[in-house]
C-alpha cells in the first residue's frame, strides 16, 4: 500500500526544515491550490485568517459555480474546499494577519502574529475586503448600525428599514437577502443604472421591498447610540435630505489585502498583484492567484482555476530547486 502525505522535498513538519509551500489566504483560490499542491506530496500550510472561504463564506447563496444547479451556501462551500485541503495533507493555520513577506534565496519568510514561517515556495491569495465609503458617522457607528455583511448582519434587522449604498452585483445581491427580514431596503446609487448581472437586477426590480434612489450620494451617517438615518445628496439637483434608517450597508468596492506587499512584489496602481500568465510574480519562487491578483474577472470559479495553476507552477519550481 503506498504512503500517504509523504512530502516530495522536505519532510513536512522538521522544525529546522522550510515548508515546500505556504499559502497567505484560505479563500477558494489558497485552498484550491492548498488541495493540488498536497495531493502532489508537498509539505504546505494555508494561513488562514478569521474562516476559510474569505469573503465567499459571507455570501448567502451561489448560483454561478459550476456543478450545483440549486446553487449553494458560501460557507457550505467553504468547508466542503477546507475539508477537502485538510483530507489531502494540507495545514489549515489559524492567524490574525500577515506583517510582512521577506524574501530570501532558497526559503522565503512569512511573519506573522503567530511567528514566521518559512517556505521554499509562496503563493499569495490574500483577497480583499470592503472599501469605506469614506463619510462622517461610518466608522464612529460600525457595528452599531454600520456592517459590510447582510448575511452576517440581516436578521437584527427585522421588520426594520435599513439602507444598502452601492449598485454591483454585490450591493443587489445583499441588498436581496436582506429583504428576507428588513421591512424596506433603500438602495441609494450614485448613478442611474446598475452595474450588476441583468438577471440580480431583474430580481432586484421585481422586489416590492426594494425602493430605489438615483443620482444619490451619501453625505452623512446621522444617530446618537445607534445609526437612525442617512443624510443623502442628489448628484444632479444638489437637493439634501435625511431618510430615518436603522441599518446602513455599504459596498461600494473592495481593496486587495496587499499593504504588507510593498516593496517585495510589483503591484499595480491599485495595489493588486502583477504577475505574468504563469501566475510568477516579480519576486522568484512567489506566485499569486485569487482577487488580489491584477486579473480582470472577479469570480470564485476564475479563484478556483488560479489556484490551480498557481499550484502546478509552483511544484514544477519546486522540482528546479
Amino acid at each position: 500500500m503506498p504512503d500517504e502525505h509523504v512530502p516530495k522535498g522536505d519532510e513536512a513538519g522538521a522544525a529546522d526544515k522550510p515548508l515546500d509551500a505556504v499559502i497567505v489566504g484560505a479563500g477558494p483560490s489558497g485552498l484550491t491550490a492548498g488541495i493540488y499542491l498536497a495531493r502532489a506530496r508537498r509539505s504546505v500550510v494555508v494561513m488562514e485568517r478569521n474562516m476559510a472561504g474569505g469573503l465567499m463564506a459571507l455570501t448567502d447563496l451561489i448560483e454561478n459555480y459550476p456543478g450545483f444547479p440549486d446553487g449553494i451556501g458560501g460557507f457550505e462551500l467553504s468547508d466542503r474546499l477546507k475539508a477537502q485541503a485538510v483530507k489531502f495533507g494540507a495545514e489549515v493555520r489559524e492567524i490574525t494577519g500577515v506583517s510582512a513577506l521577506e524574501a530570501h534565496p532558497g526559503a522565503h519568510a512569512l511573519v506573522t502574529d503567530q511567528g514566521t514561517v518559512r517556505a521554499r515556495s509562496v503563493l499569495l491569495a490574500p483577497g480583499r475586503q470592503p472599501r469605506s465609503l469614506g463619510v462622517p458617522g461610518e466608522a464612529e457607528f460600525f457595528g452599531r448600525g454600520v456592517s459590510s455583511c447582510g448575511t452576517c448582519d440581516g436578521p437584527l434587522y427585522r421588520g426594520r428599514s435599513v439602507a444598502v449604498i452601492g449598485g454591483g452585483d454585490t450591493a443587489v445581491e445583499e441588498g436581496m437577502f436582506l429583504t428576507k427580514f428588513a421591512a424596506a431596503v433603500h438602495v441609494f446609487h450614485r448613478r442611474e443604472q446598475l452595474r450588476c448581472t441583468l438577471i440580480a437586477q431583474e430580481r432586484a426590480f421585481d422586489n416590492a421591498k426594494m425602493d430605489w434612489h438615483w443620482n444619490t450620494r451619501v453625505q452623512r451617517i446621522v444617530g446618537d447610540t445607534q445609526v437612525r438615518g442617512v443624510e443623502y445628496e442628489d448628484v444632479c439637483t444638489g437637493e439634501v435630505a435625511t431618510l430615518p434608517v436603522d441599518g446602513v450597508f455599504v459596498f461600494v468596492g473592495q481593496t486587495p489585502n496587499t499593504a504588507f506587499l510593498q516593496g517585495v512584489v510589483d503591484l499595480d496602481a491599485e495595489e493588486y498583484i502583477v504577475t505574468d500568465d504563469r501566475l510568477h510574480t516579480s519576486c522568484a519562487g512567489v506566485f499569486a492567484s485569487g482577487d488580489a491578483r491584477a486579473n480582470h474577472l472577479k469570480q470564485i470559479a476564475c479563484a478556483v482555476g488560479e489556484g490551480a495553476l498557481a499550484a502546478v507552477q509552483m511544484d514544477r519550481y519546486l522540482d528546479t530547486l
